[in-house]
């Protein structure tokens, strides 16, 4: 196994933790897109590209390095936040899940390169998103944090509808993107080294 990360690895690991950072503040200019405490952003998107364009490997390796980031200090998650405290947060899960969401994508794509296994892979990356994010939340809720009135676990999944059709497009698109990527730029010769697997 090749562990050592290329100079490209570690300039696209830090490309994308400026993405998720991007994505993650969407509603710092659109403060109306968040349902239920829940942020709307483009962070599923961004991991799910990372998976398909970086592979398994160092798609979990940027993901992990993003949620790293944000635990000590650096204002790179929603709203602009940062630090420890955001582990007791009920929507860390959701940050959490980007490592895995990011993994397995990058691992059915791994073992073939169509558009449809693209497609599949990136939704299959999301569900991972919403199950271990909407689950983590609803948990927090009735564990540590406090938990708006009459909350239940179908209100935590309802809450999730709103950002749902958003997340199935823009899964989609990362999917189609990351294939056209693969096409043009990977299957050249070029990014080479982004294609080793674990």
């Amino acid at each position: 196994m090749k562990w050592k990360l290329s100079t490209v690895d570690i300039s696209l690991v830090g490309m994308f933790v400026a993405l998720m950072a991007i994505g993650a503040n969407v509603t710092s200019i659109a403060p109306f897109m968040v349902v239920g405490g829940v942020p709307i952003t483009l962070q599923t998107f961004f991991a799910i590209l990372a998976g398909a364009i970086l592979g398994s490997r160092i798609g979990a390796i940027s993901m992990f390095v993003y949620t790293f980031v944000g635990l000590v200090g650096v204002p790179v998650f929603a709203k602009f936040g940062g630090g420890f405290t955001h582990l007791f947060s009920p929507t860390f899960g959701f940050i959490i899940s980007f490592i895995f969401t990011a993994y397995v994508t990058g691992k059915i794509v791994d073992k073939k390169r169509t558009v449809h296994t693209y497609i599949l892979a990136s939704l299959i990356g999301m569900s991972i998103n919403y199950l271990f994010g909407t689950n983590w939340m609803y948990f927090s809720y009735k564990l540590w944090a406090e938990a708006p009135e009459g909350f239940s676990y179908s209100m935590a999944w309802l809450w999730m509808i709103v950002p749902l059709p958003k997340d199935i497009l823009l899964s989609i698109g990362a999917a189609v993107f990351a294939h056209r990527f693969e096409r043009t730029v990977v299957s050249r010769g070029h990014f080479k080294s982004l294609r080793r697997t674990v």
